[in-house]
This record gives C-alpha cells, structure tokens and sequence, in this order.
C-alpha cells in the first residue's frame, strides 16, 4: 500500500528537505504551506526523487480552510500515514520588551501550537478508524536547555510537547503513536531573520530534514541531539541551577556572534 505523509511548512527549509527526502524513499508527499508557487518548486523537487507529491496551499490557522485541505488531501489518497507538523514561526525579543505585545504570544501560538492540533485534530478520526498513524511535531532543543528571548516561541512548542504526550497517552492503545523532534539550530529562512546568527555555526536543512525521514519512519517517541537529551535531563533534577548557568553563557554568546557579524561587514 502506498504510504502517505503530509508535511506542513513544506515550501522551504526543513519541511522541504524533509519531502524531498521522503520522496527519494517512496512515500507520497502531500505539501502543505501558504506559498503555492514555492511548494509546486518543492513538488517538482519531489517527483524528480523519484516521489509522488501534491500541491496543497492553505493557511492553517483559518479552520474552514484547514478542514477542506484535510477532505482534499483524504479524497486524493484514502488515507494518511503520517502527519509532520513542521509549520512554525519564532520571535526573537525579550519579556521586558515584550510587555505591551501580547500579540507576540497570541501570533506564534496560532501556527505553532493552535494550527498543529487543530490539522491533527481533522486528521484523528481517520487514522482512528484505520486503527493506526502517527504525528511528528517539530520543536526545539531550546525547550530542553534553559534559553533566554524566545519566551513566546518556547511556551508555544513546551505547549505541543505537552499535547503530543497526552496524545499519546490517551490513543496510544489504538494504534495513534507521536513523535517530538528537538531540533538545534538549523540554517533556514527562520533563523536567518536574526542577523547576528549569520556568525554561528548551525545544522544545515538537508540533516534536520533527515531527523523529520527518521521520525516518520521509524517513529521513536522523541528525536534530540546528546546534548538536548542531557539538558533535558539535567532540568528534570536542577532546573533552576541549570537555568542561572545557562542564561549567562547565551549572553556572552551572542555578544561574540555580534561582533563577529560587525567585523564581517
């Protein structure tokens, strides 16, 4: 039987790495993003591969336009294997700056965490009736180690984390499995926006796409570097020593990315 992936955020970066890859090994891709032109650029990307790939342009935190890709893509395919919510958006800004936005918190939590369960949530009653599939959400090692000016896009991943574990816990038993992908930081369009990043050394698209290929094909319950794993770790038994010796590291940090950048110019 054919197997059937839909990834989100597939028009650059990640996601398209991700479909491309999938491709290569035989899965139909079903693209999801708001940018059409550049999702038909990764389709063709795809079906070059080797891969099956359709077109699906949406803006997922509209409800009415999140159900109808949802009919769309189950009428196409019959089915869906695996659902990779690998959308997302981050804002770099402190809490004290960030005191009179509140739409900071209110625009990243809409794609990063309210969009994911409600794809998820239209996608569940078929895969329950299948009696099977399984949920990649892409998060982030920052969720695991203590980091400072990203509060809005950290509560937001923490938020799905906390969902894809009750997820689990709740259909585990017929047949819905999840996975949660902490992901470093990885050159894309995202992290290019903050320019001091330009100067640190980061993971390249092609790989992390390659740990969203290992999540849904082999559908560990989490997929993290050793670090991520030990930080996590670490937070569970100290978190608060572990987070006043970390915050002064990212600080001292970023000033030398700063003047990295500054002597680049």
């Amino acid at each position: 039987m054919t197997r059937v992936v839909v990834i989100t955020g597939s028009s650059s970066g990640i996601g398209a790495e991700a479909a491309v890859q999938l491709g290569r090994r035989g899965w139909t891709v079903c693209l999801l993003a708001r940018r059409a032109d550049e999702l038909d650029v990764v389709a063709a990307r795809v079906r070059a591969a080797g891969g099956t790939a359709s077109v699906h342009a949406v803006d997922l935190t509209d409800e009415t336009a999140t159900q109808a890709v949802v009919d769309q893509v189950l009428a196409e395919h019959g089915h869906v294997d695996v659902l990779v919510n690998n959308a997302g958006r981050s804002i770099r800004r402190s809490i004290s700056d960030s005191l009179d936005r509140l739409h900071d918190h209110e625009r990243v939590m809409a794609i990063n965490y309210l969009a994911a369960v409600r794809l998820t949530h239209a996608f569940l009653p078929a895969m329950l009736e299948r009696g099977q599939g399984h949920v990649v959400f892409s998060s982030t090692l920052s969720t695991q180690v203590p980091v400072p000016l990203f509060s809005a896009y950290l509560a937001s991943k923490s938020a799905l984390e906390s969902y894809a574990r009750s997820l689990l816990a709740e259909l585990g038993h017929r047949g819905i499995t999840t996975t949660v992908v902490y992901f470093p930081m990885v050159r894309t369009e995202m992290s290019g926006a903050t320019s001091i990043y330009a100067a640190m050394p980061m993971m390249t698209s092609a790989k992390a796409g390659a740990w969203l290929v290992k999540a849904t094909e082999d559908r560990p319950s989490r997929v993290t570097s050793l670090g991520g794993a030990i930080g996590q770790a670490g937070m569970s038994v100290l978190p608060g020593v572990l987070t006043k010796a970390i915050a002064p590291q990212v600080r001292r940090m970023d000033k030398r990315l700063q003047r990295k950048v500054r002597k680049q110019e």
